[in-house]
């Protein structure tokens, strides 16, 4: 079972204020006056041990126009007793009037650890190895819009990859060690991935952190090459679809549905394959224990006021890789559900701290606490 408050989910995105189109002046001032709001984190993991850290979440408005979406930063870091470390800072930011949007992070693990089982839809729990790097990402993203809510324009992102250590589970023999499923010198070396590419975004949810109402659709391409300075040549294509609608009137029953597609070609490095778990996608799965170069997945969440600022969620979802979309025909579905508690840290902006359980196919548990809904 695993306790983890990951920074990768820690969701602090732009959000649609609340209030009528209308508001009192001293309300409106006060919903538009920016905030910070610091977090602790505390976590366990095998990998890592304890680890403690801090996160600070900014909100904000450019401009005076109510009509522009709120603008969010996270600066978050963190430190372990194994004295692994991450400094991350993602932003999304809405110009005046919404006509430009930005968005990205750049991150700094240092002495990461994960578990490796291979690639493909049915490895085994025992073909487990632990690879340990320090990584580099940097993620930016420049969209216009087009229409309400409509925006497109392109991306960059670029992973320095170093100081790869096999720490646990290597055997040169492929028959008992799944990392030899590929050239050992991929695993050993120093890897350098820069990718540019196009991004098409609807995003018509009534708020991005907690949404009750709308839809949102993704859909982009990242072409890494030699041009870029990029080691590996491969391009990444993602779908990313979701729906939330209210199940009843007062608002306090909503159902939420996300279709995710991510396809790949081209000699693609074992970290950057697609992956099915952790806690946004197929929670009940550890990270990245089933990857390969393609993955379609779906889920599910009914979430419901309980009480005062606690509200409940049951979740479940499917999801599977394979090396070609015709693998998707042979099997290997993974299956993951399960419940979990939400606390509105901020009532103003509908931010809630989350504590899933999840179980997966094959008797995977996972145990996940972070901040924002996993979709």
């Amino acid at each position: 079972m695993l306790l983890v408050l990951s920074p990768l989910v820690l969701l602090a995105q732009a959000q649609v204020p609340e209030t009528p189109s209308e508001p009192a002046p001293a309300a409106e001032a006060k919903r538009d006056k920016p905030s910070f709001i610091p977090f602790p984190i505390v976590f366990s993991q095998p990998e890592t041990g304890l680890g403690y850290g801090l996160a600070v979440l900014p909100v904000f408005r450019l401009g005076t126009d109510t009509t522009t979406r709120k603008s969010n930063a996270r600066l978050i870091g963190w430190r372990t007793q194994k004295k692994q470390s991450l400094i991350q800072l993602t932003h999304s930011v809405f110009t005046p009037g919404e006509r430009y949007l930005f968005s990205g992070e750049v991150s700094f693990y240092n002495q990461f650890p994960i578990n490796y089982y291979g690639f493909g839809p049915e490895t085994r729990l025992e073909d487990k190895s632990v690879i340990e790097y320090k990584v580099l990402i940097f993620n930016q993203r420049a969209l216009k819009r087009l229409a309400p809510g409509l925006f497109a324009g392109l991306q960059y992102r670029l992973t320095d990859l170093r100081d790869v250590q096999l720490n646990e589970g290597i055997d040169d023999d492929p028959l008992r060690s799944r990392l030899f499923d590929r050239p050992a010198r991929e695993y050993q070396q120093n890897t350098f991935i820069s990718g540019l590419g196009p991004a098409l975004l609807y995003d018509a949810r009534d708020n991005v952190l907690s949404t009750f109402r709308g839809n949102y659709l993704e859909v982009s391409a990242l072409l890494n090459g030699g041009a870029l300075g990029s080691d590996y040549r491969f391009g990444r294509y993602l779908l990313d679809a979701r729906h939330f609608r209210p199940l009843t009137t007062d608002n306090k029953t909503i159902l939420a549905l996300q279709l995710v597609g991510q396809f790949q070609g081209g000699n693609v490095p074992f970290r950057e394959l697609a992956n099915l778990g952790g806690s946004n996608l197929l929670r009940g799965f550890y990270e990245g224990r089933y990857r390969d170069r393609q993955l379609l997945a779906a889920q599910a969440e009914v979430r419901r006021v309980l009480f005062g600022r606690f509200n409940g969620v049951l979740f479940g979802g499917v999801g599977q890789v394979g090396n070609t979309l015709g693998d998707f025909d042979q099997g290997g579905l993974k299956v993951a559900g399960g419940a979990g508690l939400r606390f509105r840290f901020n009532r103003l902006d509908r931010l809630n701290v989350r504590l899933d359980y999840g179980v997966g196919t094959g008797k995977s548990t996972g145990v996940y606490f972070s901040i924002g809904e996993a979709f």
